[in-house]
């Protein structure tokens, strides 16, 4: 069967691909900064960037320099052995973020489990257990383990869910204190929630839950798999609070479109490690690491960031302006935003589809933008006209 239309793509994933996915009718073939185009040549706005992974946008001109380049000179080589990629990726990692050590993996559920793992090992060592502690509303994950720490509704069909993993209410301290005893290893919390609707962590919950931690000897971390390289206007979402965790997991925007996803630890947890105690095949190659590095050079400068800020508060303050959108509240950080509606939202995203921008609904009536960090003007107002347009469209 020839290829050629979105039809002739869906017909052949439909019949060959395990059907996991409730995918868009599309099938795309290149991209440019904010821009995708489709097999049959249509044009679309890309506001979801692979789900906040390309926040540089498609095909940056440094990553893809930066892969050609090393896809010629070394490209796999196993963690049996060393290369200037990964080196000179841990310590840029290591440099901006304050904590001391890394380690890499292939995908943000890898460095969730990861950092389970180094919690775990750290608690065992002090003679504790290996509870951790998550919140409601949560996502980390589709492994065994981290549907463990989310939603119910991931959890169905999978039995028997891996022990040991109990959730709590976001921002009920109480909750927590209850669950909080010798048994736990960690605690684990978004600092914004992506999946569950995009909501900020208020930053007086985040000091309370760093004490109580410090005074149960629990290790903290930040998952922020979407919220980090530079999603919120800050490299780290960490850096919008007054306290630092013990790990933070990352991917999605780390490697700017190449799967790679990073642990970074303290030199406390990073003491409890033994040789042999964690490892991976490809984590951390030269390619992804190469790619990587180009990525977070682009990201970490401070014009960039505060640019990032800018567009996101303008935004948010447009979006809150719309009285007469059945917009029930604006939440975000830097140009990681959800609008929650009063309706439900998937059939806002496939009437933007219809319209040629790609958005994403979640939990519910949110509508979520997490576009690439280079959006322009031009194109933030293209996007917020088309959601004004989409609204009255399946309101009518």
């Amino acid at each position: 069967m020839e290829l050629k239309t979105n039809k002739d793509y869906s017909k052949w994933d439909q019949s060959y691909y395990v059907p996991t996915f409730k995918r868009y009718p599309i099938a795309l073939e290149r991209g440019k900064g904010c821009r995708v185009w489709d097999v049959e040549g249509t044009e679309y706005l890309d506001a979801l960037a692979g789900i906040a992974v390309n926040n540089l946008g498609h095909c940056h001109p440094a990553v893809v320099e930066a892969i050609q380049k090393q896809a010629e000179k070394l490209i796999h080589i196993s963690n049996f052995y060393v290369s200037e990629p990964q080196v000179r990726l841990s310590q840029k990692l290591v440099e901006l973020s304050g904590l001391n050590r890394v380690f890499f993996t292939n995908s943000g559920a890898e460095s969730v489990e990861g950092a389970m793992k180094f919690a775990r090992k750290y608690a065992h060592k002090k003679g504790r257990g290996g509870k951790v502690i998550s919140m409601k509303n949560s996502f980390h994950g589709r492994t065994l383990a981290t549907i463990a720490t989310g939603k119910k509704a991931y959890q169905e069909g999978f039995h028997p869910i891996p022990k040991g993993f109990i959730s709590v209410p976001l921002h009920d301290m109480d909750q927590l204190e209850q669950e909080m005893d010798k048994d736990t290893a960690a605690v684990i919390v978004e600092p914004i929630q992506g999946e569950g609707g995009i909501h900020p962590a208020d930053a007086k919950y985040i000091e309370q839950v760093r004490k109580m931690c410090d005074d149960n000897d629990v290790i903290l971390i930040f998952d922020e798999i979407q919220c980090g390289m530079g999603r919120t206007g800050k490299m780290f979402a960490k850096e919008h609070y007054s306290v630092e965790p013990d790990i933070v997991t990352l991917a999605k925007g780390l490697g700017a479109g190449v799967p790679i996803g990073a642990i970074l630890i303290n030199e406390k947890v990073s003491d409890a490690i033994d040789f042999g105690d964690h490892g991976t095949t490809f984590g951390g190659n030269p390619l992804v690491c190469a790619a990587s590095l180009a990525a977070v050079n682009e990201l970490a400068r401070p014009e960039f960031l505060q640019e990032v800020m800018v567009k996101g508060n303008e935004i948010m303050q447009e979006v809150n302006s719309w009285t007469d959108m059945g917009v029930k509240e604006v939440r975000g950080i830097g140009l990681m935003i959800g609008i929650e509606f009063e309706f439900e939202t998937k059939p806002l995203a496939l009437e933007m589809l219809h319209r040629k921008v790609l958005s994403n609904a979640t939990a519910g009536h949110v509508l979520r933008l997490v576009p690439p960090l280079i959006i322009s003007r031009d194109e933030i107002r293209h996007l917020l006209d088309t959601i004004r347009e989409s609204v009255k469209a399946i309101s009518s």
